[in-house]
């Protein structure tokens, strides 16, 4: 699992331990990104699935706000969402669709 800036650059990643994308990743990415931000700085985040990341986002995370592809969600449309530019969140995909060459089928 990867943490990507606005312009899709890679600032973390996660090796994941166990199969399946668990919510303790993305939540081990945001709290390593929240020590070297300001406190009082806004974070959007697009996650695929942040409608199931959102309630988490919220409790341990006040500050942040979730964007997600869900489309049953008012504001599944990031890029007619206010601050996100032209993002489409898909960032991540593009990066391991770069990178799948490089690793070796099992």
């Amino acid at each position: 699992m990867a943490l990507l800036c606005r312009h899709d650059r890679v600032l973390w990643v996660a090796n994941l331990t166990s199969t399946g994308e668990k919510q303790h990743y993305a939540l081990a990415l945001l709290d390593r990104l929240f020590k070297h931000l300001p406190t009082q700085m806004t974070i959007g985040l697009l996650y695929d699935i942040g409608c199931q990341l959102e309630w988490s986002c919220r409790k341990f995370y006040g500050q942040l706000y979730s964007i997600s592809h869900c489309l049953l969600l008012p504001y599944s449309m990031p890029m007619v969402t206010k601050g996100f530019g032209q993002s489409d969140g898909e960032g991540c995909e593009q990066l391991w669709s770069f990178l799948k060459p490089l690793i070796p089928s099992l």
